[in-house]
Order: structure tokens, then sequence, then C-alpha cells
């Protein structure tokens, strides 16, 4: 269930830290980086949260992508479906958890991007994981209305992707190096 916070500080609700601010979280992702408080509070202006509990389906892997997240609290799977590339004919296997994301961590961004399905699937992996939902059509708008705002956020969102990018290179490269040896 979405709630819109707008002005509204984060509230307490148990089991996270008392005080905790939307611009400590902020602080914490990096794609919001270098960012002024001013700024901080625009997109805190575009947030909903969201409240899920271990399993819940965040979003599914070849869908309609619209939305980034960010992490207040709790642990995110982000896993794939081996079964979804190569022979049709190759039996179902279990998606395979290629990260688990926590608190500050931001997921969705490719939405940002270019709107094209999701890459992969994101799963709730704790009880009582807080998200923050920004939705890309205010979140564009919001940059093209403040383009410093815009320049920063995109800038931190390609270093964030090139990471990404590279960490996933460097799997292939050692599945590629030693997958036979660890099975």
């Amino acid at each position: 269930m979405l709630h819109y916070l707008g002005e509204r500080p984060l509230r307490h609700r148990g089991g996270w830290e008392k005080g905790m601010s939307l611009a400590s979280i902020f602080k914490q992702t990096d794609i919001f980086y270098d960012l002024t408080s001013a700024q901080l509070e625009l997109i805190q202006s575009l947030c909903q949260e969201r409240r899920c509990n271990v399993g819940d389906l965040i979003f599914e892997e070849n869908t309609a992508s619209d939305e980034l997240y960010v992490i207040v609290q709790g642990e995110v799977d982000i896993q794939v479906d081996p079964s979804l590339v190569g022979d049709a004919n190759v039996r179902a296997t279990e998606p395979v958890t290629i990260a688990t994301l926590r608190r500050g961590q931001s997921f969705g961004e490719i939405a940002l991007v270019d709107q094209g399905l999701r890459s992969a699937t994101a799963r709730c992996a704790a009880n009582n994981t807080l998200l923050l939902v920004i939705p890309r059509d205010k979140l564009i708008s919001l940059c093209d209305t403040h383009p410093q705002l815009g320049y920063r956020l995109m800038r931190n969102l390609a270093a964030d992707l090139a990471l990404k990018i590279r960490s996933t290179d460097l799997r292939i490269r050692e599945e590629l190096l030693y997958g036979d040896r660890r099975r």
C-alpha cells in the first residue's frame, strides 16, 4: 500500500530508528549525492511510502517500469529468471537472487532512463521493509523544471548504473572462469 508523504516527515512506526528523516536516508543514497537540502526537499515532495514483508513482489521482470525505489528500512532481493533466455524447451528454473539491497540503496532506476521493461524482479527480503516510491513522470518533470537538480541526479544515476554494470561484468567473468569448478 502506498502513502503519499508530501511535506510530512517520515514517521516512526516501530522497528526503525526514531528521528530518522528522509533527508538522512537521501544522504545515504548514491543517486542523491551532492544535492542541496532544497533539492532533496523537492524530491521528498514526490515520495510515497510502501511497506512490504518477506516474499512480497515489488515488481516483476519484463513488466513496464515507471518508478524508482529507495530502501528506508529492510532488504530487497533483486532476482532474474534464467528461463527467460535460451531454449524454450529447457525446463523452468527458480529465480536467481543476484543482489540483496539494504537501507539507502535504490533500485528501479532504469525506469528513469528509458521506461523499458524491468530487467529483473524485485522481491521483499525482510519483514516490515519500508520503501520510498518516486514516480518517473514526476521526477523527470522536476528535473526539467530544475536543471541543476536534474544534471546532478542524472550524473549520479549514470555513475550508479556504471558501477552496477562493472559489478555484473565481474560476476560474469568469474562465472566464465570458475563456474564449472564451483559446482
